[in-house]
């Protein structure tokens, strides 16, 4: 597997943890268990998401000026 598919797989795996750390998140305010690291939970898998997503973005725009460059030459 290539590491753009690695870098695909990683960010839609994230994307669940983020979801269920959301959900648990509200569970806890519904209970009014008030804990930090409740609140906490969810900014880890969003951080990296975040980053994979960004990477994502900008594979496009990478690419095009690579190739570009290579033209160039």
């Amino acid at each position: 597997m290539s590491w753009n598919m690695w870098i695909r797989q990683i960010h839609r795996w994230l994307s669940i943890a983020f979801t269920v750390a959301v959900i648990f998140n509200i569970v806890a305010m519904v209970r009014q268990d008030q804990a930090l690291w409740v609140g906490l939970l969810a900014l880890l898998p969003l951080i990296l998401l975040l980053l994979t997503g960004l990477y994502m973005f900008a594979l496009p725009y990478a690419a095009k000026w690579s190739g570009e460059r290579r033209s160039d030459g």
